[in-house]
């Protein structure tokens, strides 16, 4: 407890000792009390976080069970992206942040390198980091952080409690406003108690999910350096902070290359959490133009590394002769993370999309089946839910405890949502693009919505507006993608619909959709295996307007209800109950045609890496805790597979 300084003032002369005395034994007892309660509550101090108490790894862990801890430390791993940049700050709406640009950071509670999961084989836990423990009572409302006296940042200086308090302000100052304007209703105070101690108190009466690991996961940023530069969150710029993590910027070409470079004095090197983690000296990203020069740039080995997302690609493309002497390595690495709910977005800010029957006759012009078998390979699932393969998918019509806590929300949940099974998405024939029984659906559903047919086939409001959507689309992205696109506006215009394909640059994309300035975009949200309050950033009401996070715009009172009512829940099974519910919802909503999803990672590397033989189910990790192999790597060099 904070130490308490009372004084108590008297009016006048005439006070009497008995109304004096009288003051002082109310006010001391009402001091007993709180003290007596405090005594009472549990308070919990511990090496890590979650929000049932449970952690897998011990206070005494000497590595994470998945890697290996004897990896070897050197060499270079180099990967692709695509497109442009001209910031090295992704922390601001402006300018577009180059790859792993935020690859210097730490936070309290520690994370993965490239922001996978740390640990990566288990869910909703976090490990100590900058912080060697953390306390706070059984009802937390408050959390205090005992911080590591010996990690610093890349320029030797320390990293205090002034530093995280510092930075914790600045996001709420100068940082994303759907953030900001969560955070600041839920953490109304940060006390800095001394360098290495810093407490945060949590607003009463909310639930308090997501406010612990919240407040453990802001970046540590250097107060020093941007009191002396003057560097502002919120603006575009190369110039970067120094961060206390285990990489540091070694090279910045704008538009070509970023490199970062092992800290040689990283002062975490040794921790339990960093064990065999950070293996690589460098990590070399390049920048293409397009799909096919990144790939071509792989084959010639001016990059080593590399993820598929292209279908056609991983079914033809790689019978190259590296591949077939052994030099590349062409593996299928299982995926135990939801798949990412990616599809076709809706716009929900325009008018023309607000009718969910337009949006569903829409939908019906997306022919997986036939995109799959014909662009894809086959090689693709149906994704249909936003908690796909969990046992948090929603499944039939809801019952048992989801359905108690549906009908708690009383009129916010349309009864049809209590009796029908959850909405999947629809089948269409994988024989022919267009397929006619879905278009006849289609049509019956624009006709119900007002569009009627003119006399050149098109659609046509009351007042003669034509029915007319644009397709934003990002020119740099892979030409399957661009492929599936332009059929499914081919099936639009059978409906009698004015769709417009868009491919801008990635500069004028990124633009674009911060603005949302588009009716369609191919995009995605982020699954979910448990509920906190980032939910309401993806998926609720407050932000939708402005928020990066909720591309559609989806503002629904029975979304916001469920999300509020899992932040309630009192343990894991109604939690799971409430996080059905969610899904079930999102799909009820329809403001995404859901894509495709694969199980898998597509891997191709030069055979100079390895990893550990237990995949971890929630993370790749390929630059996490993955090394580097110097005998095969000079093997390589020497048969002139790499330079």
């Amino acid at each position: 407890m904070p130490r308490t300084n009372a004084r108590v003032v008297t009016r006048s002369r005439n006070t009497s000792s008995q109304v004096l005395w009288t003051t002082l034994l109310v006010f001391g007892a009402a001091l007993i009390g709180v003290a007596a309660q405090a005594q009472d509550e549990k308070m919990i101090r511990s090496h890590g976080y979650s929000f049932y108490g449970d952690l897998k790894y011990p206070a005494d862990y000497a590595h994470f069970d998945y890697v290996n801890p004897d990896a070897p430390k050197g060499g270079e791993i180099s990967i692709s992206t695509l497109g442009t940049f001209d910031s090295m700050n992704p922390y601001s709406r402006k300018g577009r942040g180059g790859a792993l640009s935020s690859i210097m950071y730490e936070s309290l509670l520690g994370d993965g390198t490239g922001g996978e999961s740390a640990p990566a084989d288990v869910y909703g836990e976090s490990y100590c980091l900058l912080c060697e423990s953390l306390e706070y009572p059984e009802s937390k409302d408050w959390v205090i952080f005992h911080m590591r006296k010996d990690a610093k940042f890349s320029t030797g200086d320390p990293v205090t409690a002034d530093d995280i308090a510092f930075s914790h302000n600045l996001l709420l100052d100068q940082g994303l406003q759907s953030y900001a304007d969560a955070v600041r209703k839920r953490i109304p105070k940060v006390e800095v108690i001394d360098d290495y101690t810093i407490k945060f108190y949590f607003t009463p009466g909310i639930s308090r999910r997501s406010l612990i690991d919240q407040v453990g996961g802001v970046p540590a940023w250097s107060k020093k350096w941007y009191d002396e530069t003057g560097a502002r969150l919120d603006e575009s710029r190369l110039m970067t902070s120094p961060g206390s993590g285990p990489y540091m910027i070694d090279e910045v070409d704008v538009n070509r290359r970023i490199v970062y470079k092992r800290n040689p004095d990283y002062w975490g090197k040794d921790l339990p959490f960093n064990v065999g983690r950070n293996n690589f000296d460098t990590i070399r990203v390049e920048y293409f133009g397009d799909e096919n020069s990144a790939f071509e740039a792989f084959k010639a080995g001016e990059y080593t590394f590399r993820v598929e997302g292209n279908s056609k690609q991983w079914a033809s493309a790689y019978d190259f002769p590296k591949v077939d002497a052994g030099y590349v390595v062409k593996e299928d690495i299982p995926d135990g993370s939801p798949p990412t709910p990616s599809g076709i977005v809706f716009n929900l800010g325009r008018e023309v999309l607000q009718d969910k029957r337009v949006r569903e006759a829409v939908a019906l012009g997306f022919n997986f089946e036939w995109t799959n078998e014909s662009l894809q390979y086959g090689l693709f699932k149906p994704r249909a839910s936003f908690t796909q393969d969990t046992p948090l998918m929603a499944m039939g019509a809801p019952e048992g405890m989801e359905l108690a806590m549906l009908e708690s929300l009383g009129d916010l949940v349309p009864p049809e949502m209590l009796t029908e099974p959850a909405v999947m998405p629809h089948i269409s024939d994988p024989t022919r693009l267009l397929d006619r029984t879905n278009l006849r659906r289609a049509m019956r559903l624009l006709d119900e919505a007002g569009w009627a047919v003119g006399d050149d086939g098109m659609r046509y409001d009351a007042n003669g507006n034509p029915l007319r959507l644009t397709f934003l689309l990002n020119s740099s992205g892979s030409a399957t993608l661009s492929a599936v696109i332009e059929n499914f506006i081919s099936n639009l215009g059978n409906m009698g619909i004015q769709a417009v394909l868009e491919k801008v640059d990635s500069s004028q994309y990124t633009a674009r959709e911060r603005d949302r300035d588009y009716d369609l975009v191919f995009d995605g949200y982020r699954p979910f295996l448990g509920t906190g309050t980032g939910l309401a950033q993806l998926y609720g009401s407050e932000a939708a307007s402005f928020s990066l996070f909720n591309p559609a715009g989806l503002a629904s009172p029975m979304v916001d209800a469920i999300i509020e009512a899992s932040l309630s829940a009192q343990n894991k099974e109604e939690e799971d109950a409430s996080m059905m519910a969610l899904d079930r919802a999102l799909r009820f909503e329809f403001f995404m045609i859901p894509a495709w999803y694969n199980d898998s990672f597509w891997t191709a590397y030069y055979d100079q890496y390895e990893h550990p033989d237990e995949q971890p189910a929630y993370a790749l990790g390929y630059l996490d805790f993955w090394w580097y192999n110097a005998d095969k790597a000079a093997a390589l060099r020497a048969a002139g597979a790499l330079r």
